[in-house]
């Protein structure tokens, strides 16, 4: 009769598995360096030699790569089907960004839902120091640096909402959204009020999710995607009435 007898699993497959499963939840971002091999050995309590074997098994399946004498970081390859030159592209091209404002919508919106639902006292706290981040930007008037705050703002919010697949559909998007976003604010920069608007909305959204309120966050998150879109009609509609009214001029 065959042996039937269940092996043990290796120790190396063993921490293989959880560092896997911390590359999933995303404690670990593309590109970013692992911890030493003392201190991963320390953290999971094995040898030295069982740890090395375990990177050696991600580094064959692809998800780690080794520099010699400058350590292990995580394959920036992981995201590179959302920053590839198309998605690039798309960043670049004007009449794409409305489009982007739409997919927006559904992304953010589902994972301000969750966000409510799930978010830690950790997240909240998280969260709510880059919204002040957003604030201090604005004051400071970098559009560049206010770009990135939002876009962290709301990778925060992914990260709340303790949804593997939105997490990491989210961070491979965010330098996507974040040229959105740096676009938006150059295009109404000179609308008065606006930054206190968007300000009010996204505090909103902060609070909806900090009270555990998923429909209302999720209703923030729809609400103030919906201002901007509708606001940067109207600078297109006021920008097409100028040079009207320039045509106009020179042919008198």
């Amino acid at each position: 009769m065959t042996d039937l007898k269940i092996k043990p699993a290796k120790l190396s497959d063993r921490i293989v598995e959880q560092l896997e499963n911390l590359l999933l939840e995303g404690s670990f971002s593309p590109g970013q360096k692992l911890p030493s091999e003392r201190e991963l050995a320390e953290r999971f309590d094995v040898s030295r030699p069982s740890l090395r074997e375990a990177i050696q098994k991600l580094e064959a399946k692809g998800l780690v790569s080794r520099r010699q004498g400058g350590g292990t970081y995580i394959k920036d390859t992981l995201a590179v089907g959302l920053t590839d030159p198309l998605f690039e592209l798309i960043g670049r091209h004007p009449e794409s960004q409305f489009d982007l404002l739409e997919f927006r919508h559904a992304l953010e919106g589902i994972s301000a839902y969750y966000a409510a639902l799930r978010g830690t006292e950790a997240d909240h706290i998280k969260i709510k120091t880059l919204y002040e981040d957003i604030c201090r930007t604005q004051q400071q008037q970098d559009i560049d640096a206010q770009a990135m705050a939002v876009g962290q703002f709301y990778l925060a919010v992914a990260e709340a909402s303790h949804n593997v697949v939105l997490l990491h559909l989210v961070r491979g998007l965010t330098p996507l959204v974040e040229q959105n976003v740096r676009l938006n604010l150059a295009a109404l920069q000179h609308s008065e009020g606006i930054a206190e608007k968007l300000n009010e909305h996204r505090q909103r959204l902060m609070q909806a999710v900090i009270n555990g309120e998923p429909e209302l966050a999720r209703q923030a998150s729809n609400g103030h995607l919906a201002f901007i879109e509708e606001a940067l009609l109207e600078v297109g509609k006021e920008r097409s009435r100028i040079e009207r009214s320039l045509r106009r001029s020179q042919q008198a």
